[in-house]
C-alpha cells in the first residue's frame, strides 16, 4: 500500500493534523490529495505540506486508491450522491470515514455500494501528534488494515476495535473527553482567579499541573491511575479533604453518567442521518 494515493475529502483542522503526521512519518506527499471548497485554506495547505490539492472533489476521488471522507455528518449524504452520479468506479477504493453518527451500513448506502470501509473516530490531540484513534473496518485486506493504522499512528495512537458499537464508546472515552479535561482545568483556574491569582498566573498554574500529571502517568505505566492518585494523596492531609470532598459529589459517577449520555447520543446520531 505504500504506493498508494490517498485523498482528503474537506481538509479541514482534522485532516490537515493526519496529513501533517503521515508527511512527518514518511509518507510522499504527491501521494496525497487534500480538498477544501475554500481555495485559500487549500493554498496553505499546498504551501505548508507540499500535497496535491483540488477543489474538485470528483477529481481527487477518481485519482485515489484511499478516500477520507472529512466532512461534516450532515453534508456526508449530498457528497456521497455526487460520488453516485459521476461515472467514476469507486468498487475497488477503500473508503475513510472520520464523521461520528454515520454506520458502515448507512455509509454504503449513500456511496449506493458495499464498497470497503473504515470508520475512524479520532480526536483533537491529534493536532498535537498526542492523538488516540478508534478503528473498525469492514471488507478491508491486511495490506489494507496495516495502511489505515500506520496513517492514524502517524497523528499517536490507533487501536483497533472489534464491533462498530465500540466507536460510539470510543467517542466517550477519547473521541469527546479532551473537553471533560478543560472543564475541569477550566473550575480549577475560575476558582484560582477566585484566591487572588491574574489569569495569566491561574492559566500557568493550571495548565503545567494538568500536563504534569498527564506526563506522569505515561512516564510510568506499570502504576494504575488509581495509584498514582494515591501516591501524591496523604491520608488526613490537605488533598485526601480535597479528594474525599470530590467522592462525596459523586464525581465519579458524574463522568460516568456524562460518558453514557454521550454515548446515548452518538446511537441517536445513527437513526437521525
Amino acid at each position: 500500500m505504500s504506493n498508494k494515493t490517498i485523498a482528503f475529502i474537506g481538509t479541514g483542522n482534522m485532516s490537515y493534523a493526519i496529513i501533517g503526521g503521515m508527511i512527518k512519518s514518511g509518507f510522499d506527499a504527491q501521494s496525497i490529495i487534500a480538498t477544501n471548497r475554500n481555495a485559500e485554506k487549500l493554498a496553505k495547505v499546498a504551501e505548508q505540506l507540499s500535497v496535491r490539492t483540488t477543489q474538485d472533489n470528483l477529481e481527487a476521488v477518481a485519482a485515489a486508491d484511499v478516500i477520507v471522507l472529512s466532512v461534516k455528518p450532515q453534508m456526508m449524504a449530498e457528497l456521497c450522491k455526487t460520488f453516485q452520479d459521476a461515472d467514476i468506479d469507486i468498487s475497488e477504493k477503500l473508503f475513510i470515514s472520520v464523521a461520528a453518527g454515520i454506520t458502515v451500513a448507512r455509509l454504503r448506502e449513500m456511496l449506493g455500494q458495499p464498497v470497503k470501509m473504515v470508520r475512524c473516530m479520532p480526536n483533537t490531540p491529534s493536532l498535537l501528534g498526542r492523538g488516540v484513534s478508534g478503528l473498525y473496518g469492514v471488507d478491508i485486506s491486511d495490506e489494507e488494515k496495516d495502511y489505515v493504522e500506520q496513517v492514524f499512528s502517524s497523528t499517536g495512537i490507533a487501536l483497533w476495535l472489534d464491533n462498530e458499537s465500540k466507536i460510539n464508546d470510543v467517542i466517550a472515552v477519547t473521541g469527546s473527553s479532551p473537553a471533560y479535561f478543560f472543564l475541569f482545568m477550566e473550575a480549577i483556574e475560575e476558582k484560582a482567579r477566585a484566591l487572588g491569582f491574574s489569569t495569566e498566573e491561574a492559566r500557568k498554574l493550571v495548565q503545567q499541573t494538568a500536563l504534569g500529571a498527564a506526563e506522569m502517568a505515561l512516564s510510568q505505566p506499570d502504576i494504575s491511575i488509581a495509584q498514582l492518585r494515591a501516591n501524591v494523596t496523604s491520608k488526613g492531609g490537605t488533598t485526601h479533604a480535597a479528594v474525599e470532598h470530590l467522592k462525596e459529589q459523586q464525581l465519579p459517577k458524574t463522568v460516568a453518567d456524562a460518558m453514557d449520555a454521550c454515548i446515548a447520543r452518538a446511537e441517536a446520531m445513527e437513526k437521525e442521518i
